[in-house]
């Protein structure tokens, strides 16, 4: 009865357009008082609680170095890199955008910061190239997708906070398929080009190119300091984080400078905005699954999936259909927080690898961001092309599906995800 109770005051207040974290916060706050004799004061501490872990302190500062970043003119000069390398080719200009998500996507972590920070720069460009305005659309937003995938990513971290298990090897895990769903976008990409008619040009000479990845280079250390820091056993992931930060900040005012120190209170102050939102969710969603617990949720669904004879194989495809829906309508955070409870010892006891299942689980919150009707991507890429929210979802529907291919494929093949943290980590 309470578990009724629970997710029908959660679904009609995501029915109302309630903010997910409010739903998530009413409904447990409501339940936990009708069923239980926990206080009020009780419920409040729990929240803090939740929150009060050692890993979460590497979101804050994985989002101010996304924000130094794309702020200054590090976002342009890593677009300027890309276009030399592959902007000779059919589609050069959108495979340069995706080129550039997924350095940038390495850098921020962060999917909207990554859509904004490239596609304020680009769209206009391949739009002014000659390229029709629908594909310029559709490759930046379903390219910024890849921001939660490619590590550092903070949904990577939510999922290891979730799931207890080790945010490095997460990152590590999240590297191959990254780079897979890039180039088979990319692809994709000069496929498209090609029958648009484009031409190959001349590349850019080496010197050229030379020239423009030192010119990123100050950037393109901040991949390098986190990825080595951490596999190189000089920091944890969360000291990477505080690392990455104080990094973005020295770029972006002492070598850049196109950030004054007089603007940091700015871009500090944004960064707490959306670092308050991210926790509010995440300690809502936190008791959720606290609740979900107590009340044995995950142990009946496991118990109830195994005496029905369900394998793994088919364990993944009913996951992979729950979890698209969900990102269609809620934040990657939330569902993370709610469903890895759920899921993940039914997962165990079928025998899937708790890393191989959170890559999966994050590739499809990277379809949840470009799929109707509450696709985050597709309302920041609608607000930057002033394009509507049905001509968005049409224009990236090639790139969407050329995600669920790579789904599937992670799904099915998983030492696409496991091969390399197993080759570097054990």
């Amino acid at each position: 009865m309470s578990v009724l109770v629970l997710f029908g005051i959660f679904f009609f207040l995501v029915i109302l357009g309630t903010p997910i974290a409010i739903c998530l916060g009413a409904a447990t706050f409501t339940t936990l008082m009708l069923f239980t004799d926990i206080s009020p004061i009780e419920i409040s501490s729990m929240m803090f609680e939740k929150v009060e872990h050692y890993s979460l302190m590497a979101i804050p500062m994985f989002i101010l170095a996304g924000n130094l970043l794309s702020k200054g003119s590090a976002a342009q000069r890593i677009i300027e890199f890309a276009k030399s390398i592959v902007g000779h080719l059919p589609g050069g200009l959108p495979i340069s955008a995706i080129f550039a998500s997924i350095i940038f996507a390495a850098v921020s972590g962060s999917s909207p910061a990554t859509v904004v920070a490239i596609g304020s720069i680009m769209f206009g460009a391949i739009v002014q190239a000659g390229y029709p305005k629908k594909y310029a659309v559709g490759t930046i937003a379903t390219a910024g997708s890849l921001g939660i995938l490619i590590p550092p990513s903070i949904v990577l971290i939510v999922y290891g906070v979730t799931a207890e298990v080790s945010i490095g090897k997460l990152f590590m895990a999240g590297v191959v398929p990254g780079i897979m769903l890039g180039i088979m976008m990319m692809v994709v990409t000069y496929i498209g080009a090609v029958r648009l008619g484009f031409k190959r040009s001349k590349p850019e000479s080496f010197k050229v190119r030379l020239t423009k990845m030192k010119d990123a280079s100050w950037g393109l250390m901040t991949i390098v300091i986190v990825m080595v820091g951490i596999y190189g056993g000089i920091f944890t992931p969360t000291e990477a984080a505080a690392v990455a930060a104080v990094w973005a900040f020295f770029i972006s005012v002492f070598i850049y400078k196109d950030i004054k120190i007089s603007q940091f209170f700015d871009t500090a102050l944004d960064s707490a905005k959306t670092t308050s939102m991210i926790m509010f969710i995440i300690a809502n969603a936190m008791l959720f699954a606290h609740f979900l617990t107590i009340e044995n949720i995950p142990q009946g669904i496991t118990t109830a999936l195994i005496d029905a004879n369900v394998d793994k194989y088919m364990f993944l495809l009913l996951v992979n259909v729950l979890l698209i829906i969900a990102g269609s309508f809620m934040e990657p955070s939330a569902i993370i927080m709610i469903m890895v409870p759920l899921l993940l010892p039914v997962a165990v006891a079928l025998g899937i690898d708790p890393i191989h299942f959170g890559i999966v689980i994050t590739i499809n919150m990277e379809l949840g961001m470009v799929s109707p009707p509450v696709g985050l991507n597709l309302f920041v890429t609608s607000g930057l092309t002033g394009m509507s929210i049905k001509d968005v979802i049409i224009a990236a529907f090639p790139w969407t599906l050329t995600i669920f291919v790579g789904l599937m494929l992670v799904t099915y093949i998983p030492q696409i995800a496991l091969w390399l943290p197993n080759l570097m980590m054990g």
